[in-house]
């Protein structure tokens, strides 16, 4: 799933690809990828006339502002979009299509179908319970160690869990959650309530230098991500223990293990990454 670096290489890429288009037709091969309103003849009806102003993000969610709409977006395990010809053929993952009055169509395409889309009225988006019950993004002055140590104190989830819950802060994945995690030198089964103010600190600060890097270098390509453009991004040559297992640790040399937390597939180094309780 695309976390915040990935998300934000889109959002910066659409805004400069449709910011301004105008859009004449709205259609759909499966229109159930609009969950607001619940008939997408309603959505087809409010976007067509309007222009595209601005792109806007909330930890994974991309959010696409017309003059009267906000299109709250979250690409979930494959979506994408792409900008084409609206001649050009098109293969059949494409579901949703925004026809430009310069002859350019606003694409996107999801092979799992998982994706999602709510229109609502500009203004009110963050209102939203999908965008409102969101924490700060993990790259926001917001997200410091103050609050994180609020939110994991006296919690007996382990860290990694707590990192995932978007509730918590927003943005964060298992990718990256590894990574800020052997960065911190903290195990991933770590509790919250035994988290030192030191822990905290690395994890905030690691979280803040790795996504922006990640942001720079267009997030990471692992499966099928790309950008609207049709780029990979390359911070998947920077990561140092997700996907490493038993390869051993660039700082110790230690073998990398895999084990299951939350669910999620996490890797760690048991040497640098030691479980204190």
């Amino acid at each position: 799933m695309p976390e915040l670096p990935e998300v934000e290489a889109v959002r910066m890429t659409l805004a400069n690809l449709i910011t301004g288009k105008e859009m004449i037709r709205v259609w759909a091969n499966y229109p159930d990828i609009v969950k607001e309103p619940i008939e997408f003849q309603q959505f087809a009806k409010r976007l067509e006339g309007e222009r595209f102003e601005s792109v806007l993000r909330k930890g994974k969610f991309l959010i696409l502002e017309t003059s009267q709409y906000a299109m709250i977006s979250h690409l979930r395990m494959e979506g994408k979009y792409v900008l084409a010809d609206a001649q050009d053929p098109y293969h059949k993952h494409t579901h949703l299509f925004f026809t430009f009055s310069d002859g350019t169509e606003l694409r996107y395409e999801d092979v799992r179908k998982f994706g999602t889309i709510h229109l609502v009225k500009r203004g009110r988006h963050m209102q939203t319970p999908m965008l409102q019950r969101l924490g700060p993004d993990a790259i926001e002055v917001d997200f410091h160690k103050a609050y994180l140590k609020e939110k994991v104190r006296n919690r007996t989830r382990s860290i990694k869990s707590l990192l995932l819950d978007q509730e918590i802060v927003a943005g964060l994945g298992n990718i990256y959650v590894d990574e800020v995690l052997f960065h911190a030198n903290v195990h991933p089964l770590q509790t919250g309530a035994h988290l030192s103010d030191q822990d905290l600190q690395r994890i905030v600060q690691g979280a803040k230098e790795i996504l922006q890097k990640s942001i720079e270098l267009g997030g990471s390509t692992v499966r099928s991500y790309l950008n609207a453009q049709g780029k990979m991004g390359t911070f998947q040559n920077e990561l140092k223990i997700y996907g490493k297992n038993d390869l051993p640790c660039i700082v110790c040399g230690q073998r990398i293990e895999k084990i299951k937390v939350a669910g999620r597939g996490t890797h760690y180094c048991p040497q640098c990454q030691k479980k204190s309780v």
